[in-house]
């Protein structure tokens, strides 16, 4: 077993899509259309085209989401944690790019972690693994 696609709630399609893959650098792997203006919409990294999707899942105003969103951003937790291989370097790629950052790049004895706001409510985890972790 394997994970196949994990979803991240969305307001708006077209302002996720442009932060996940103009921002962040994802690429769109699937946008489908399913009519009344719903879509099947999913990116992934380009370093593992075949590994697992993003689902932008527009469902943000469900009010099941909407407390759990509410609530994790009022605890600065994030909604999904994503790996990258130095989070200085991308915590400083992003702030010129005008991402904001709630949580500067923090090391506390394990893997170093910085947290950002995607611009659809969500706080986003990026973490530095080391070999063995």
């Amino acid at each position: 077993m394997r994970i196949y696609i994990t979803s991240i709630p969305i307001a708006d399609y077209d302002k996720a899509l442009a932060f996940y893959t103009e921002i962040l650098g994802f690429q769109k792997k699937r946008d489908i259309e399913l009519g009344g203006g719903a879509r099947f919409l999913t990116v992934v990294s380009p370093e593992d085209p075949d590994g697992t999707e993003i689902l932008l899942e527009p469902n943000a105003d469900y009010r099941g989401i909407k407390a759990l969103r509410k609530a994790l951003a009022e605890d600065g937790i994030p909604i999904t944690s994503l790996a990258v291989d130095d989070v200085q370097a991308e915590y400083e790629r992003l702030q010129k790019l005008g991402v904001t950052f709630t949580q500067k790049p923090f090391s506390h004895g394990g893997p170093t972690t910085a947290v950002f706001d995607d611009t659809n409510g969500n706080l986003i985890q990026i973490v530095e693994l080391k070999k063995g972790e």
